[in-house]
């Protein structure tokens, strides 16, 4: 079912292959017809990631890059909307040669080329292809039978796992395998059975489940793999080895164990998730939590998971409370309660909905020095709040919500207006790794530590350019900006006037790692912890 894990016990698998020298290259499919994830609703999918070309993707993307700590290329991501497109494009090109262009062979065996051609392209040993939706599901059935056919043509190069739950009902107290059965006997359907079960629930499995869904699922005891609820996501590859998993999977694929090493820094990162105990206390200011009761916190995953990685650098706990937008803004809540928190993260987001309620928050904690971060939209309205509060604009706005606003600090970026104008809205933005050139005795130079950095984009606005200079004769300091000098990357407050009030229009948290937290986050952190001792 959507949400169980497959994502994470992707990610595992890649990070355990790793520990034993293998060169690993994951690839998500997505059995959804958009063409990729930029138009989808963050409250309805998550979060949408971004790689270096500027593909915008499956979040799961983004735990394959912070479990293996690797860089991905477009081949990693797949559709159906992709294999569709390309198909129809093809066919109308003749390139079918007048042949009846159907499901089965040409869609199944547009997917099976794409895969061969990731798995060439990255010159890895193994690939880790991670099929989207549930067993059953009518849409990613193409994706089943390519993987059938892969299987026939290299049985001895292709294994199935499949991610089952067992849940176990509160009113009988026992784990349920039946669902798991009925997975497997739906896959039997296709053509399909899986070698190897990871097996999801709240609690580990026993060997007497274990022997029944071998006996059940017509597979060894031994590749039956427990995978209960942890503490932390971080503790699913440690987890997994317990079980053998690597030595399950290289067996199967007849393939040695290239090292003995056992995640040695891994675990003593997963360690300190653990052991850290004192809180930092963060407040997340953002406005996709509209799913009835549920708060959707995968809207902003790359971002917890950047301050995260940050805290745990520094021996710290995070704690992180959600606050909608929208509540600030109605009244709901005073802007006054965050003063009770350590720091402040705005994040990125689009629309009209909730702003003003941001642009209160961002006066308040300016104002009362504590520690904010603004992240691409998080940085555009601060700098509105700025022009608006200390330039004295109080009609500043930005293009994107105020069309016709006569002080547009924020403006659409030039090339962007024809794509508007047009309707052209999916995969048209600034997406993708750009330079910033950093400016010397800032808080971003002496963060990173280098003149020039590479970073992640996905807007259209920019600050207007018109603006720049009387925004900075007010105090502000724009510390990265493009090799050209045209575009503004950085907005910060200098330490004398507040001690960390700093503003990207990138997304740093798209290159946090584990191992590799990002130097912004660390730097947000440590000032918020000198408030906290304070």
């Amino acid at each position: 079912m959507s949400g169980v894990g497959k994502g994470i016990a992707t990610s595992s698998i890649g990070k355990i292959l790793q520990s034993k020298n293998y060169k690993v290259n994951p690839i998500k499919v997505d059995p959804y017809l958009n063409v990729d994830a930029g138009t989808m609703n963050p409250t309805e999918h998550g979060e949408v990631f971004v790689l270096d070309s500027g593909l915008e993707c499956d979040q799961d993307l983004g735990n394959y890059e912070r479990f293996m700590d690797i860089d991905l290329k477009p081949d990693n991501y797949m559709t159906s909307g992709m294999v569709y497109q390309y198909v129809i494009e093809k066919e109308r090109n003749l390139g079918y040669k007048g042949k009846c262009v159907e499901a089965i062979p040409h869609i199944t065996g547009e997917i099976t080329r794409r895969i061969q051609k990731s798995a060439e392209m990255s010159g890895a040993d193994i690939s880790i292809i991670e099929i989207g939706g549930t067993v059953g599901d009518y849409q990613n059935i193409m994706f089943i039978e390519a993987a059938r056919t892969l299987k026939l043509k290299n049985p001895d190069d292709v294994i199935f796992v499949l991610v089952s739950y067992l849940p176990i009902p509160s009113t009988l107290g026992e784990m349920k395998t039946r669902p798991t059965q009925n997975a497997v006997r739906n896959l039997n359907s296709y053509g399909v059975q899986p070698e190897i079960i990871i097996a999801r629930g709240a609690a580990p499995l026993d060997e007497r489940r274990k022997e029944k869904i071998a006996v059940s699922c017509n597979i060894a005891v031994e590749n039956v793999v427990s995978a209960p609820d942890v503490e932390s996501v971080y503790d699913v590859p440690i987890n997994f080895e317990k079980d053998n998993l690597s030595g399950i999977i290289l067996k199967t694929l007849k393939l040695k164990k290239k090292s003995e090493e056992d995640m040695k820094e891994w675990r003593a990162f997963a360690d300190r998730v653990k052991s850290s105990k004192e809180e930092v206390n963060i407040a997340v200011i953002g406005k996709y939590f509209d799913t009835g009761d549920f708060v959707l916190s995968d809207a902003y995953i790359s971002v917890i998971e950047a301050a995260k990685y940050s805290a745990y650098s520094l021996g710290k706990k995070l704690k992180l409370t959600w606050l909608n937008s929208k509540d600030l803004e109605s009244g709901d809540k005073e802007v006054s309660m965050l003063g009770d928190f350590d720091g402040v993260i705005v994040p990125g987001g689009f629309g009209e909905s909730g702003i003003e309620g941001k642009l209160k928050a961002i006066k308040f904690v300016r104002e009362n020095k504590i520690p904010y971060l603004g992240l691409c939209y998080g940085m555009q309205l601060a700098v509105i709040e700025y022009a608006r509060n200390v330039l004295g604009l109080k009609d500043a706005n930005t293009t994107e919500i105020d069309p016709n606003s006569k002080n547009p600090v924020i403006d659409i970026m030039f090339n962007q207006k024809k794509n508007m104008e047009d309707g052209r809205y999916g995969g048209t933005m600034r997406l993708g790794a750009y330079k910033a050139v950093l400016e010397k005795d800032t808080i971003a130079r002496a963060a990173y530590g280098e003149d020039e950095v590479w970073e992640r984009h996905r807007h259209r606005y920019e600050v207007n350019s018109d603006y720049i200079k009387k925004i900075e004769s007010a105090g502000m300091i724009f510390s990265g900006k493009s090799p050209n000098g045209t575009l503004m990357e950085i907005a910060e407050l200098p330490k004398s006037a507040h001690p960390f009030f700093l503003g990207t229009q990138f997304h740093p948290e798209f290159k946090a790692r584990p191992l590799h937290p990002h130097p912004l986050f660390t730097e947000f952190m440590k000032v918020a912890i000198a408030r906290k001792k304070k």
